[in-house]
């Protein structure tokens, strides 16, 4: 009798230990990148863009060409890429800190011109990497390193839902929020990311995919927690749904 494997690791992801936290969401997000860049046969012509933030070593982990871009320019740099290199498939991987904040107007911009790459957005509503500040999308009363004593909408602002905010926008091809909450989660966020790169490869435009994730660390919860925290109180603020999608991207 002989034994089918179940799973392996994917081609494009590279045999090496990864330096995030325990429960951490980018390893999980990492691997179903790496499954389908192996999926659509891309890592020969694949190019990620990779700003400063957790983010930032990407590159060591997904065995692709990779830029590093400066914080939150992530958006031009792809920009100039896909359109110097138009064959090559070409993908940002940003956090909340870096896209909705410094990356703001990047971001929108490439949005609003209908830049033919894909974003892939990490919600985690918090600055991993630098000590645990608040983002632009930390939640009204979540504790922070720069707001001890919670996030105050009355002095500080409310949470910016960024797909809300691009769906304003005319030219963007797919907009979409999943989260990762459990199994389910993460088979629905392969879908997204799925559609998300047939967009690109059809000639479809902008595509961002926003990914709810947990940070047990600056979350203050340990990993299971931090999973509960993403499905009952994230997705409550920033709703789960597919905001936009062409017809021919199924």
């Amino acid at each position: 009798m002989t034994e089918t494997a179940l799973y392996t690791r994917p081609k494009s992801l590279l045999d090496m230990d990864m330096f995030y936290c325990p429960g951490c969401g980018h390893g999980i997000i990492h691997k179903l990148i790496a499954e389908l860049l192996d999926e659509f046969d891309l890592r020969s012509r694949a190019i990620g863009v990779a700003p400063v933030g957790c983010s930032v070593t990407a590159y060591d982990y997904l065995d692709v060409d990779f830029s590093e871009s400066a914080h939150g320019r992530a958006p031009a740099v792809a920009t100039g890429i896909k359109r110097a290199r138009p064959d090559a498939f070409v993908f940002a991987y940003q956090g909340d800190g870096d896209l909705a904040s410094i990356g703001m107007a990047e971001i929108i911009h490439a949005a609003n011109r209908g830049e033919n790459y894909t974003t892939i957005f990490i919600n985690n509503t918090v600055y991993g990497m630098t000590g645990g500040q608040m983002a632009p999308t930390t939640l009204v009363g979540q504790r922070a390193s720069t707001c001890p004593n919670g996030r105050d909408a009355a002095t500080m602002g409310y949470p910016i839902r960024i797909c809300e905010l691009l769906d304003t926008l005319m030219a963007p091809s797919l907009i979409a929020r999943t989260m990762i909450d459990g199994p389910a989660g993460v088979r629905k966020t392969k879908q997204l990311l799925r559609k998300a790169f047939q967009c690109q490869l059809q000639g479809k435009g902008f595509s961002l995919v926003e990914v709810l994730s947990p940070c047990p660390v600056y979350m203050r919860m340990d990993p299971r927690e931090a999973i509960e925290h993403v499905k009952n109180n994230l997705s409550a603020y920033f709703p789960v749904k597919v905001f936009r999608e062409p017809a021919a991207a199924e």
